[in-house]
């Protein structure tokens, strides 16, 4: 029987943190590209791609500027590019898939419900903002859902997958996420093998503990069989921990500065520096890391060439 493989995903810059937070948060499309090839060498076979607006950090759903990065990063690697679908809460779902829909990727994030997606409680610590956007965003989220209906669902479906052979990462903030998930499989409007990504500790979903991801892992099972492979990201300090145990029950990771600023105690200073480290708990548990060519095979995607960026 051929050793279990390992997919690394690498979420480089996400919309979740501002340019405050850490110097090495990679903004303009040059650091994004640059982040994400570095990130893709070290081991991730997945790169998970937002955009933010080159001249002050914040998140930008602008083709113009993906068209920046991703043919960069695609010439540059074979890793899988995966764009995102959720792009922020404040912004509308034709925003959103307006890059997707121009590059038309191997895969896409899904986000599986709307949710609230509380990024207020980083006021809690007291910085210097560089940008005046800064506060306002994470605030603007006190009173900001997160809307993903299951007709902006249906639309993202066949649109995205039925339209341009886009697979997806189908993101689960909660339980019933993994319902909502199994209700489009029960339509036909999805099909295996399914990425299926738990998210642990966003305020508004479920918390970051090993007995949820337990719980997680437990009803997927129930749902989906053998037909999805899952992967776990956790937010902020929890990201080691739980990506580690994720790995030992058979599970695939996620890691990278949109869901931790962090590299143990100190900021990461690149994306890279995360996978390496995540590299070095899968080698001592005695795991080998999938590479592009193998994650496309286990995930079912289109390929590299099939894209039009």
């Amino acid at each position: 029987m051929a050793p279990r493989k390992v997919i690394i995903t690498c979420a480089v810059t996400g919309s979740v943190h501002t340019p405050s937070m850490s110097p090495y948060l990679p903004v303009t499309p040059d650091q994004i590209a640059a982040d994400a090839i570095a990130a893709a060498e070290a081991g991730a076979s997945i790169l998970h791609l937002h955009a933010r607006d080159p001249r002050d950090g914040r998140p930008t759903a602008d083709p113009d500027v993906y068209m920046q990065f991703l043919p960069r990063i695609k010439q540059a690697t074979d890793a899988v590019i995966n764009i995102t679908t959720g792009g922020s809460s404040l912004m509308t779902l034709d925003q959103r898939l307006a890059a997707p829909l121009r590059a038309e990727p191997e895969m896409c994030s899904l986000n599986m419900g709307s949710m609230n997606f509380a990024l207020f409680p980083m006021l809690d610590k007291s910085r210097e903002w560089q940008h005046e956007w800064e506060p306002k965003l994470l605030e603007a989220t006190r009173d900001t859902i997160f809307k993903n209906t299951f007709a902006d669902m249906e639309g993202v479906l066949e649109r995205l997958g039925k339209g341009c052979g886009t697979r997806f990462e189908f993101e689960c903030y909660d339980v019933g996420h993994l319902y909502s998930l199994a209700h489009f499989r029960d339509r036909g409007l999805v099909s295996g093998p399914l990425f299926i990504q738990f998210v642990l500790g966003v305020l508004g979903g479920i918390g970051a503990d090993p007995d949820n991801l337990v719980h997680m892992k437990r009803i997927a099972d129930k749902l989906f069989g053998d037909s999805y492979q899952f992967s776990v990201l956790a937010a902020g300090r929890q990201q080691m921990p739980l990506i580690s145990i994720a790995a030992a029950m058979g599970g695939n990771v996620r890691v990278g500065l949109e869901d931790s600023l962090y590299d143990g105690r100190q900021l990461a200073k690149s994306n890279a520096d995360q996978v390496r480290r995540i590299r070095g708990i899968l080698d001592g548990l005695s795991l080998e890391v999938a590479t592009p060519t193998e994650a496309r095979d286990m995930l079912a995607l289109k390929g590299g060439d099939r894209v039009a960026f």
